[in-house]
């Protein structure tokens, strides 16, 4: 049986982490680019799901991907647009969430008793859509040619997102293990029979 403490604890966790999931959509630091020249200057280039920012650009952030970028590659652009959809999609995932786990924290004892399965349900599909996002980026990283040249690194906006994912499905698992594992609460206590005393 689930006790309200773990669900506010798992409530408090996947508030973080939804915390973590929109850091990662608003920064452009999913993939980033550094090299120092021999005069001594270094050269940045971050890209994120929907702004890409250079240290030589001016001004120094523009929309990413825009139609430069993507009229000699329509299949870059196509898969980076859906990975930047697919967390969008995974933040309204996200609130689900958190209104299943007010519903559920609010409902009494019936509810927290069978209400772990949907909040894993939501908490599974979240994670799901998030990891989909991280491997599509992932995947154009290790196979998209404008990442070929040395310098090029996956960055801490796209570890932000793996780590939501991460937690979520850690947070399902522990909700459906504190169901199996914790005895129910408020549980009758037998009364001494007067009778055998």
């Amino acid at each position: 049986m689930t006790r309200p403490i773990v669900y506010n604890i798992a409530l408090g966790v996947f508030v973080c982490t939804t915390v973590l999931t929109i850091v990662s959509i608003l920064t452009p630091h999913w993939v980033s680019y550094s090299v120092t020249a021999d005069t001594g200057s270094t050269f940045t280039k971050y890209i994120g799901l929907h702004k890409s920012c250079s240290s030589v650009d001016d001004p120094t952030c523009r929309p990413f991907p825009n139609d430069d970028d993507c009229r000699d590659d329509q299949h870059f652009c196509s898969m980076w647009r859906s990975s930047g959809f697919l967390i969008s999609f995974a933040t309204i995932v996200e609130l689900a969430t958190l209104i299943t786990f007010l519903v559920v924290m609010a409902g009494g004892k019936y509810k927290r008793e069978s209400g772990w399965k949907l909040i894993g349900y939501f908490l599974l599909a979240d994670a799901a859509v998030e990891f989909a996002s991280v491997g599509l980026v992932a995947y154009l990283f290790d196979t998209d040619s404008q990442f070929v040249i040395p310098g090029w690194s996956l960055d801490w906006s796209w570890v932000l997102c793996t780590v939501s994912a991460s937690v979520s499905v850690l947070l399902a698992a522990g909700l459906a293990a504190s169901a199996w594992l914790l005895p129910p609460e408020d549980d009758y206590e037998y009364l001494e029979d007067p009778l055998d005393s």
